[in-house]
């Protein structure tokens, strides 16, 4: 009998991929606001309601739901958006596994990489560095916060913790936004060009949940990043690289970028390296380390 797995965020990049690395060894189960297919289960984090039958005979949760931290401008409305689709959404979950008396193998949580803030400095952070001081750390606390609650209140075995980097994906996110004005020669670095970009491949990220599921040692938080570090300007240039396109314009200056975004901006002007050491100890393995073949895989 496979054990059951429900994950929340069903339409997101990372649920979409990681379903089809999972579907063979567990059967799956899908929180999501509109269901579509069978093994998919409606909820509102908003109204707090929940179809407690998605729950039922459940092993592990991998909570992905969270709305995109650089989809829209951080108004103030957008700033409590992005934390209750994260904090409440798993407190909604919390409530219904304490009301029918379940308690999982596992309740492994996405989680952010700018845990440590975002400051482009010459520290490369450790699973055992204090939080930033930042707007996006205080919003990654929370978060993993909300998370640690299933193991306090004895809901979970055990807690996991991925702090996500930029995911490099050709289907969404931040690579699919990047290529086409490199295409068109029109790409170029954002700001300095200087602040690190921690990053990691799509299959990467998702091997890292598999293994998480998989291997009942794995605890606590852990960096999801590439071993490699890179900066904006080196991640622009590479994929130039690859697509054989010159890259011919300016930098975009800062204060574009910030007339544009407003505080948004910072999370791209600046950012800091972190370490994956933590993970490969655990005998996790990266496929794809290097920028360029990360690259090259996605853009063949």
């Amino acid at each position: 009998m496979k054990e059951i797995v429900l994950i929340t965020g069903a339409s997101g990049m990372i649920a979409r991929e990681l379903a089809k690395k999972l579907e063979n060894e567990y059967s799956l189960r899908f929180l999501t606001r509109k269901k579509k297919h069978g093994n998919e289960y409606e909820w509102d984090v908003t109204k707090k309601t929940i179809d407690e039958s998605s729950l039922e005979n459940v092993s592990h949760i991998i909570h992905l739901a969270g709305a995109n931290i650089s989809e829209k401008r951080w108004t103030d409305e957008r700033k409590k958006e992005l934390i209750s689709s994260r904090v409440d959404s798993a407190a909604l979950l919390q409530n219904t596994l304490k009301k029918k008396g379940i308690k999982l193998k596992s309740f492994i949580s996405a989680s952010g990489i700018n845990f440590y803030g975002t400051q482009t400095t010459e520290k490369i952070y450790t699973e055992k560095d204090q939080p930033g001081n930042d707007f996006l750390s205080e919003v990654v606390v929370l978060w993993e916060r909300a998370a640690d609650h299933f193991e306090e209140h004895n809901l979970a075995e055990r807690v996991v913790k991925i702090r996500t980097a930029v995911v490099l994906s050709e289907k969404d996110g931040a690579l699919k936004k990047m290529v086409p004005p490199i295409q068109y020669c029109i790409g170029s670095p954002l700001g300095s060009g200087k602040q690190y970009m921690p990053w990691i491949h799509i299959e990467d990220i998702c091997s890292m949940y598999e293994f998480a599921l998989s291997h009942s040692s794995v605890h606590g938080a852990y960096n999801a990043v590439s071993p490699q570090h890179t900066t904006n300007s080196e991640l622009t240039g590479k994929i130039a690289e690859v697509l054989k396109k010159p890259l011919l314009m300016p930098n975009v200056p800062a204060f574009v970028l910030k007339l544009l975004f407003g505080e948004l901006a910072t999370a791209i002007l600046e950012g800091s390296r972190a370490s994956s050491q933590k993970i490969q100890d655990a005998g996790f393995q990266f496929k794809f380390p290097d920028l360029k073949e990360a690259l090259k895989d996605l853009l063949k």
